[in-house]
């Protein structure tokens, strides 16, 4: 983008009642920010929704100077900015009415034709939520997923930690700029983090981690992925406002059931009882639902990672369902040699695992 272009898109941001719809609107109608602010007033009226007092507030001349200074700030820390219409921009995010017209990225990125998923969750992470977290992730790795997340404290901090552990691309969509960290105990993972990925936000260097930052982030996070993951969750929560946008954009959610009376499971319970959320037992329900194709060699990489818990019984099972297909329960009993009483609990041991899905009429089949 060239340097002039940034600048009055930087202006335009700044003036009042100007935010990414109406920035959008605007500069879909004249085709770029300068336009915008050299147009006169009798094509400004023109446009749906363009009052007097938003085409007064583009005289302010005072937004110029923030500009200027933002734009120092930019080029001095070497940050890249995406617009809304370049190819660099998260594809998935450019279908959102209200994502940024203008992202400032910091790392090294490559999201061209990705499987970009975002995990969520409590601040308050129990033993539970971590290995649920690390474990999904692990089995995710071969298929090389981008994991993006918030870079707080609890679930976010254990997504990115667990995706660097596996090479994994990370993002953390920080609620303010990129001239600081928060919270500042998590600068250690920033340099490892920007080797493969980085940090995105929509803030200026001017804006510190206020809360009402958080829930405008969590667009986001929610819009630049094909799924929402939620690990833990009380019963409110920024997590589950993350999730809603999800649900709002047409993207996928999933969550961890967890007991009715631990508390960082309610959320997740709600979720799934509303139906806003997928069940997620195992890796091998995303990847079912998100409908991802796998080359065979990836396959037997993930089959492995996935699968490791079945038992010797359950095994045999397995290795039916995926020669025959979908079949009756008493035909399993009956071709796989077991009782129908012990059948029935193989099956819901393994519909839990989420290795099989019950159909129909009584029928199974392998996942």
């Amino acid at each position: 983008m060239h340097e002039e272009e940034l600048f009055y898109l930087l202006a335009l941001q700044k003036v009042e009642l100007v935010g990414d719809v109406v920035a959008k609107k605007l500069l879909t109608h004249f085709g770029n920010a300068k336009e915008v602010f050299q147009s006169k007033a009798s094509k400004l009226e023109c446009i749906d929704g363009i009052g007097s007092v938003l085409i007064k507030n583009l005289k302010d001349k005072s937004v110029f100077k923030k500009a200027e200074d933002e734009l120092r700030f930019l080029k001095a820390n070497a940050i890249e900015v995406l617009y809304f219409q370049d190819e660099d921009y998260p594809e998935k995010l450019k279908h959102c009415i209200d994502s940024p017209v203008l992202l400032f990225a910091s790392g090294n990125f490559n999201l061209k034709n990705r499987k970009i998923i975002s995990i969520v969750g409590t601040r308050q992470i129990t033993s539970y939520g971590i290995e649920s977290c690390r474990k999904l992730i692990s089995d995710l790795a071969p298929l090389d997923p981008v994991i993006v997340s918030g870079f707080a404290y609890g679930v976010d901090i254990v997504a990115h930690q667990a995706a660097m552990e596996h090479n994994l691309q990370t993002i953390g969509i920080v609620a303010h700029g990129l001239n600081q960290i928060y919270p500042k105990i998590h600068k250690k993972y920033v340099a490892k983090m920007q080797e493969n990925g980085g940090f995105m936000t929509d803030f200026w260097s001017t804006s510190n981690p206020d809360k009402e930052n958080f829930v405008r982030r969590n667009r986001i996070v929610a819009g630049m992925s094909e799924a929402t993951i939620v690990i833990e969750s009380a019963e409110k929560g920024g997590s589950l406002i993350t999730a809603n946008m999800a649900n709002d954009y047409n993207r996928d959610v999933f969550a961890f059931s967890g007991r009715a009376t631990d508390k960082y499971s309610q959320g997740c319970n709600n979720l799934i009882k509303a139906q806003k959320a997928h069940l997620l037992t195992s890796a091998a329900d995303l990847i079912y639902i998100l409908n991802w194709d796998l080359d065979p060699e990836k396959t037997n990489t993930v089959q492995k990672k996935l699968f490791v818990e079945l038992d010797y019984e359950e095994q045999i099972i397995y290795n039916y369902l995926q020669a025959r297909g979908k079949e009756l329960m008493d035909i399993i009993a009956l071709e796989c040699n077991f009782p129908i009483y012990k059948i029935s609990s193989l099956l819901l041991n393994m519909e839990l695992k989420g290795v099989v899905r019950p159909l129909p009429g009584k029928l199974f089949e392998a996942v």
